[in-house]
């Protein structure tokens, strides 16, 4: 169907194109038809208030499995649409070029409205009709709505939650993976209280953690406080390295130190201010500090030279013509459970357990890889050698090597220069895998007996097959909220590839949508294809009239650190093309709510979904716009 009938030639009209562009539409048309008829078992299932979309989605994926840019690029050259702008009407789009077309040659044409699910305006219509009826009315002017992910603190801060719904959020998410049903219902009571006060509505959205592979707990090292002086360039001390001690019981009431330790109480007390303290640290190395404050309690050393404190140091305090007087050191603060990896080497992944670093061999003992639990062990005895592996966000990223009843062994190819550290609790990618989990675990299970309750929406998080769709509803049913709203939440490429589906299943619900989860589907398809991946489930939820959450990383640097980048801005812009665009939590979450707000209103007298709009510009100051309607 991408083959032309005769060559363009500019300046030239030959109405034998005219006739060879009707028949490449008529073909595409009927196969638009016949797919249609191949899905009208599944199209029936769906909710009646969606068949219409069920249809046009049929009919816009069957269009789009053929390669139609030369068809796109002569239908341009003539003047009439090319079909660039049919996701929500395709049939409809298709057939007004080839009444165009005919009129063009000649020929008459009966209209086929009959035939068409949805027209140029009712599709963009139910698109609007279905967002109203997941998330609510959008906020006048803005069309696009915000959410925002709550942090641990909306349970319990006023000021947060109430500053949250001034600046623009329209719907509240609260992550099922952290805190409690106690703290969920505390964050959406408060939600609620603080938008009936303001006289705003605003939506909550809970969403079930899900069968998330993650790293397990991970095997403390002994105890160990480093401190360190400050340096400048040419490496002169410029502030000395500040150690604070003090006695069991007591409050650490002098300023400066960069860490603490406990030490005896008679031996504290016996320090002067510029007394010496001599101690060999856990490297061997000799350190000599000296007291700059005590206030008997307490006290404070300062020192040139970086030290590392172990249960085992002993501090001496030395002073001319008498013995070392010394003490033993404790409170020192747990190591952190994390393993260091480099490329190149071995991880093994176990069904359970406690992570370990890499043992090193010792006498007839071989030497150990590091090893790190999974907590879905199940998922392990469902992936083969040679598939890829990613962990926290696609940091550190290897290939399994080998598979049996113990785990799973890994070679780390992929991780910054210099090695990366991977802790407890981190995301488990398996991009080339086909894994078999429930869509529901037996938490999220429990979890839905509060959802039902206290959510307006519920995400169905990892969501893979239709099958998934349709266990959840059913346990809504169960549970007497078959009205709630059902978000997909599509994180893994089984899942986008499964999307139309997905789709129609979700369509078995009064109110849906989709959350394109960007930061794992980055992962599992590859970072490279991120952006033709998010477009293409823009483009597919278009054509079924389902909104879209734009999601992950959204205006991220402004959110934690306060300023936002350059790039996140454009991030951001793009994001106006979903019905609703997503922020993640941070200590100026509220800030990115009040900036998100005002991009949203600026770009969408700009731009709808992928058709740009002519608003005036002003680049020419000093003439008068011409008239309106002009």
């Amino acid at each position: 169907m991408t083959k032309a009938r005769s060559k363009i030639t500019p300046g030239a009209w030959d109405p034998s194109i005219c006739h060879g562009l009707i028949d490449e539409l008529q073909r595409l048309r009927a196969a638009m038809l016949a797919a249609e008829q191949q899905f009208a078992t599944r199209i029936a299932a769906v909710d009646p208030a969606w068949r219409p979309s069920a249809v046009n989605l049929v009919h816009y994926l069957a269009m789009r499995r053929f390669d139609i840019r030369r068809l796109q690029e002569r239908l341009a050259w003539i003047g009439v649409s090319s079909l660039g702008r049919a996701e929500t009407h395709a049939l409809a789009n298709l057939d007004k070029v080839l009444g165009l077309l005919h009129v063009l040659v000649g020929q008459s044409w009966t209209p086929r409205s009959s035939e068409e699910p949805v027209g140029a305006r009712r599709g963009p219509a139910l698109l609007e009709q279905h967002a109203e009826a997941l998330f609510g009315a959008a906020p006048e002017p803005r069309t696009v709505r915000i959410m925002v992910t709550l942090p641990s603190e909306a349970a319990r801060d006023d000021a947060l939650v109430a500053t949250l719904i001034e600046n623009g959020m329209d719907i509240a998410r609260i992550n099922c993976a952290h805190d409690d049903a106690a703290a969920w219902m505390a964050m959406a009571g408060r939600m609620r209280a603080h938008a009936r006060r303001l006289g705003r509505s605003v939506r909550v959205l809970m969403d079930l953690a899900g069968p998330k592979l993650r790293t397990g707990p991970i095997e403390t090292g002994p105890p160990v406080l480093k401190i360190k002086p400050e340096r400048d360039p040419w490496g002169r001390v410029v502030k000395p390295a500040v150690l604070g001690l003090y006695r069991p019981g007591a409050a650490r009431q002098l300023p400066g130190a960069a860490g603490w330790v406990v030490v005896e109480p008679d031996w504290l007390a016996q320090l002067r201010v510029g007394d010496q303290v001599e101690f060999e640290d856990a490297r061997a190395a000799r350190r000599c500090y000296t007291v700059q404050a005590v206030d008997g309690e307490s006290a404070v050393l300062a020192g040139e030279q970086t030290a590392y404190l172990v249960e085992t140091t002993r501090l001496a305090l030395a002073r001319p013509g008498a013995a070392p007087q010394t003490t033993s050191v404790g409170g020192l603060p747990p190591a952190p459970e994390r393993l260091r990896l480099q490329r190149g080497d071995w991880l093994r992944v176990t069904p359970g357990g406690t992570g370990r670093p890499a043992q090193p061999a010792h006498g007839r003992r071989r030497a150990q890889p590091a090893s790190v639990p999974c907590t879905l062990p199940e998922a392990l005895m469902q992936v083969r050698r040679g598939e890829r592996i990613w962990f926290d966000d696609g940091r550190i990223g290897g290939v399994i090597r080998r598979v049996t009843r113990q785990g799973v062994w890994v070679e780390i190819t992929d991780c910054r220069p210099g090695g990366a550290w991977l802790r407890a609790d981190k995301g488990i990618n398996l991009p080339d895998s086909t894994l078999k989990l429930p869509a529901l675990t037996d938490k999220d299970l429990a979890d839905l007996k509060v959802v039902v309750r206290q959510a307006d929406l519920v995400g169905l998080s990892f969501v893979q097959s239709a099958d998934d769709v349709r266990a959840l509803q059913a346990r809504l049913l169960e549970l007497g909220a078959p009205a709630l709203g059902v978000i997909l939440k599509i994180e893994t490429r089984r899942g986008f590839e499964q999307l139309p589906g997905l789709l129609l299943a979700a369509m078995g619900s009064r109110a849906a949508g989709v959350m394109i989860a960007r930061g794992d589907l980055a992962i599992e398809c590859g970072f490279e294809r991120l952006a033709e991946v998010q477009e293409e489930l823009l483009w597919a939820c278009e054509a079924a009239h389902m909104p879209v959450v734009w999601a992950t990383q959204v205006l991220e640097t402004l959110a934690k650190t306060g300023q936002p980048s350059r790039a996140e801005i454009t991030d951001a812009a793009m994001g106006g093309r979903a019905e609703c665009v997503m922020l993640n939590k941070g200590p100026y979450v509220h800030e990115a709510v009040r900036l998100l707000d005002d991009i949203l209103r600026r770009m969408q007298a700009h731009q709808s979904k992928k058709r740009s709009l002519l608003r005036a510009l002003h680049f020419l100051p000093g003439e008068e716009p011409p008239p309106a309607g002009v």
